[in-house]
């Protein structure tokens, strides 16, 4: 099995390679956010406002968890299929071992004083009195299960880098299928409302975690998860910080600019944040397919460029940008076509219906070029370069969302909060473009010189 992987990334053509990778890794992604998604849904049907602007609200908190875990999992992964290409073997049972291992550490480190706190982390986020009570009954269950949410998103990408999609896959739909099974049960049949779909949740990231633990532990995988491959060296983390501190920096600040604009939504009332959170969780399902899909890409562009394939290397990115535009094009024409019906599925309630159809119209602007920066993004952290990599990371939520949350508002009242993000988009895509062009041409360089 191993040596089937190790062909389908340096032999197998380039668009069988990428439809092998990708379509389980998309499937994964789907279920994620089918499973991101089951929570907003069944706790819709309470038609409580209090309880919907709750999930809104500790998404973020979630969210920047998960970061910390992919941190190590995309970090290290990048040079994971980087050594795999250079037939690194014993480094990559180190850099996957390291990965998972300080991964857990801080798991552990982290969640007594986040559980301490929460109160006030979720008063950071923007919960208000009313929110209050449902936020925290929430979150502080998922709390418990933090070491758990991260040493998944850990091996999650790093069996994605190894070209392991399918078991990746595999972890997502027990989990996610288990939860959305769960959620009913717990939050109707049960009546425990929005503690129901925490501990739905939370029993779903268990069954994930025990997938994925086992394979590694019955030699599935290619690079191993042994605490004797446990390298704590400085040489190791520079690479895995190199890329994995970039993408926690994106994450990171996706969830202080969410906390930022449902602090600005206060004002406006509980409507507007619940409105917030299902339209962004429904928006969210198409960025979380091209990120399957770039997640396919990652580990092709990564061996390539190890092991020196600069033509493989060059036509897994064209292709990749090609058909991660027509995914972004497909979900904008859909969004236009179908937004009220898909935000009506989970609420009956016109206010917060109509809030979320303003947030989407806005966020379509841009909608047609997520494709190029998502699969740029990755280019960029497959390839090793940290610096370019944390430019757009930082460019979209960092430099360009923030100044705009914290400005905008006080000029447009709620359409500035709404109009935040499409700015940031279109900045953040001239960068985008001024980066890719430049990477191109070295590459075009390398090649016209070489015979790869």
């Amino acid at each position: 099995m191993n040596e089937e992987r190790i062909k389908l990334l340096s032999e197998t053509p380039v668009k069988t390679a990428l439809i092998k990778l990708s379509v389980p890794s998309i499937i994964a992604m789907l279920i994620n956010a089918i499973y991101n998604l089951a929570d907003t849904f069944f706790i819709g049907q309470l038609n409580n406002e209090g309880a919907m602007a709750a999930v809104a609200v500790a998404f973020p908190i979630l969210m920047l968890i998960g970061a910390v875990g992919g941190m190590f999992g995309i970090g290290g992964g990048s040079y994971l299929s980087r050594l795999l290409g250079e037939d690194e073997f014993e480094k990559a049972n180190q850099t996957t071992s390291t990965s998972f291992f300080t991964s857990l550490i801080l798991g552990l480190i982290l969640t007594i004083p986040l559980y301490i706190f929460l109160e006030d982390i979720l008063s950071v986020f923007g919960a208000t009195p009313t929110i209050m009570p449902y936020a925290f009954d929430y979150t502080k269950i998922l709390i418990i299960g933090n070491i758990i949410t991260m040493t998944n998103m850990t091996m999650n990408n790093l069996l994605r880098a190894e070209g392991a999609a399918k078991q990746s896959m595999m972890s997502f739909l027990f989990g996610s299928g288990l939860n959305i099974i769960l959620d009913p049960i717990f939050i109707f049949v049960f009546n425990m409302g929005v503690e129901g779909a925490a501990w739905a949740t939370l029993i779903g990231k268990i069954v994930s975690f025990i997938y994925l633990i086992s394979y590694y532990l019955r030699g599935k995988s290619i690079a191993k998860i042994a605490f004797k491959y446990f390298s704590p060296v400085k040489e190791l983390y520079v690479e895995i910080f190199k890329i994995g501190i970039p993408s926690f920096v994106r994450q990171g600040l996706s969830s202080i600019s969410m906390a930022l604009i449902n602090n600005s939504a206060m004002v406006y009332g509980d409507s507007v944040i619940a409105g917030l959170g299902v339209a962004m969780r429904v928006f969210s399902i198409s960025y979380f397919l091209l990120f399957g899909f770039s997640t396919g890409f990652q580990p092709l562009a990564g061996y390539s460029y190890g092991a020196k394939k600069y033509k493989r290397l060059n036509e897994s990115i064209k292709t990749s940008m090609l058909w991660a535009t027509g995914i972004s094009i497909i979900f904008f024409l859909v969004f236009i076509v179908a937004k009220e019906p898909i935000l009506r599925a989970f609420s009956d309630v016109d206010e917060i219906v109509n809030y979320g159809i303003m947030i989407i119209n806005a966020m379509l602007i841009f909608m047609p070029f997520i494709g190029f920066q998502t699969i740029a993004t990755t280019l960029f952290q497959a390839l090793g370069k940290g610096k370019e990599a944390l430019v757009l990371s930082i460019a979209r939520q960092g430099i360009f969302l923030i100044p705009a949350i914290l400005i905008l508002p006080k000029m447009f009242g709620l359409n500035g909060i709404i109009y935040s993000q499409p700015l940031a988009d279109g900045l953040t895509l001239i960068i985008s473009i001024i980066l890719y062009v430049r990477i191109m041409r070295k590459i075009k360089s390398v090649i016209d010189n070489s015979n790869n």
